[in-house]
């Protein structure tokens, strides 16, 4: 019986979709959805009350764009490297765009008539365009990370950019045949992908040779790195507890290690280290040792023995080396542990109005142990950085204890 009600569901949302996209929202009524169907219009109100609340479950379940999105960064994860930008980003938005024009009217429904649904089908339609952006946020932020690249906007809002350009092309091509603002779509193509390439990415190289100074170099280093709060910290761990042992484990490297997603992926169990007095990780195919700090923040979570690692290992029943695994068993990709840090920074902000980036758990580690008393030159041993990548963090350090004494003199009587 489940099952037949479940066929039931799946055909009238089908037809649904089907008709939407001949004729648009408003033009489709449910008697034509439920002959389509081969149900009587009675089973379509018991299992959606009413149109809006089929177009509601339309919305939901045929997740186009956070597929796009998911494929666009896990063809990138799972290749070990990424293909050229150029090429990436022109598949994603040739593919967002045929799947737009294969549902003209509905595009053309969404976007005309969206102030008479009622409010659970807008916010349903917002969360899968913010669902489908925060994937090719996703696929930016591989992109600025694995090639060092320098950004003027952080990847979130590259994303939204790229996302809604493309929309909005759909929307003037469907409801306009007649301008002069791009020949055709490779020439509109063409246009955003110049744009995003000349103007939103440049590497660390050619941007040095554009100062002018080392004042100006130090500058903008800065601009690059933002630490997180302790409060902002300790939610994050917080929520990836709730998420479960492994998430809660992954949360302890990043803030504990100091390490990036690539290094934590590389992970096998054999690289863990520890005993009473320590815990290590030996990191980049063995070329340095990192420690995890049991003290993250001024917050002590777990010892030397007792942890959120150790409990995640202790309950590990299966054969696969890597230290982190994803549902499948198998190692877990650079796709899947960003994927992670999206869900435990869900509806959290930054000072700065964005959400906590997953590299600011790395940064925050680094100037958290030079405020402790670590030394720029052993901070370089474990980090394997150079002094001038590093400099920024001490002056970081600098600014937040200086903060933290004047904070001090202000509570003296």
């Amino acid at each position: 019986m489940a099952d037949q009600r479940n066929s039931t569901r799946q055909r009238l949302i089908h037809s649904a979709l089907e008709l939407f996209a001949t004729h648009g929202v408003t033009e489709t009524t449910t008697k034509q959805i439920a002959e389509l169907a081969e149900v009587n219009e009675v089973t379509l109100f018991r299992q959606f009350g009413n149109k809006h609340g089929l177009l509601l479950a339309v919305m939901q379940e045929a997740a186009v764009f956070t597929q796009l999105g998911q494929a666009l960064v896990r063809q990138a994860s799972e290749s070990g490297r990424l293909s050229s930008i150029d090429e990436a980003l022109r598949a994603y938005a040739t593919a967002y765009l045929q799947a737009l024009e294969a549902v003209p009217a509905v595009v053309r429904s969404v976007v005309g008539e969206a102030g008479q649904y009622p409010v659970e089908n807008r916010a349903a339609l917002g969360k899968g365009l913010t669902q489908a952006n925060r994937y090719v946020a996703d696929y930016f932020a591989m992109v600025i990370e694995q090639r060092q690249l320098q950004t003027h906007l952080p990847a979130e809002k590259l994303a939204s950019l790229l996302n809604g350009m493309l929309l909005g092309y759909a929307v003037i091509e469907f409801t306009s045949e007649f301008h002069e603002l791009w020949q055709n779509r490779d020439d509109f193509l063409d246009s955003v992908i110049a744009l995003f390439l000349n103007g939103a990415f440049s590497s660390a190289s050619q941007l040095s040779l554009s100062l002018v100074s080392s004042v100006q170099s130090e500058s903008s280093a800065s601009l690059t790195l933002s630490d997180l709060s302790v409060s902002l910290v300790h939610s994050i761990l917080q929520k990836s507890k709730k998420s479960g042992l492994q998430d809660y484990a992954i949360a302890y490297v990043l803030f504990g290690a100091g390490l990036s997603p690539v290094e934590i992926i590389s992970l096998h169990r054999r690289h863990y280290i520890s005993d009473a007095s320590q815990q290590l990780l030996q990191v980049a195919q063995g070329a340095r040792q990192v420690p995890v700090n049991q003290w993250i923040l001024g917050k002590r979570y777990g010892s030397y023995t007792r942890n959120p690692l150790t409990q995640w290992l202790k309950s590990r029943k299966d054969n696969e080396p890597s230290l982190f695994i994803s549902d499948d068993g198998k190692s877990l990709l650079e796709v899947e542990l960003r994927q992670r840090w999206n869900t435990w920074t869900d509806g959290l902000l930054t000072p700065e109005g964005h959400p906590p980036a997953i590299a600011q758990a790395q940064q925050t580690w680094r100037v958290e142990l030079l405020m402790r008393g670590m030394s720029l030159d052993d901070l370089q041993l474990l980090t394997g950085c150079d002094r001038a990548t590093l400099e920024p963090y001490a002056k970081r350090a600098r600014e937040k204890t200086a903060l933290e004494q004047a904070i001090r003199l202000d509570q003296k009587p």
